[in-house]
């Protein structure tokens, strides 16, 4: 089959720097998540804002270029961005309510087991 105009050739040296730009999100995903940004910066929720916000750009490369919808017609285009405004609905939805929920005690205790007795030291 020959080659139309509507076919593309990607070159090797776009999926290895679209790869090295995954792998350095993969590492700052990491480095994010042993530090505690929330207490930094007091704020609420900054470590899990700043993780989906890296995952949406590893999301974002993948469909650009390893689906190929960059290359793609604009009806493509049109689609890719639909899904992914749908994905910023449900993601919003989601979050709001992940937000506003009240934030569990670090420490539960329950008023059935009673308390621990004091254990006996040296006097």
């Amino acid at each position: 089959m020959a080659p139309t105009d509507h076919d593309h050739v990607v070159p090797v040296w776009i999926y290895v720097a679209v790869l090295i730009a995954l792998l350095v999100l993969l590492v700052l995903t990491l480095v994010t998540a042993f530090f505690d940004l929330d207490a930094r910066f007091h704020s609420a929720h900054l470590n899990m804002g700043v993780a989906v916000f890296i995952a949406m750009c590893k999301a974002f490369l993948i469909i650009l270029f390893f689906m190929h919808v960059k290359y793609s017609s604009r009806v493509v285009w049109a689609f890719a961005g639909a899904a992914f405004v749908w994905l910023g609905i449900l993601m919003t939805l989601t979050l709001t309510d992940y937000i506003t929920r009240p934030q569990a005690p670090t420490v539960a205790v329950s008023p059935y087991v009673p308390a621990p007795a004091e254990a006996p030291g040296p006097r």
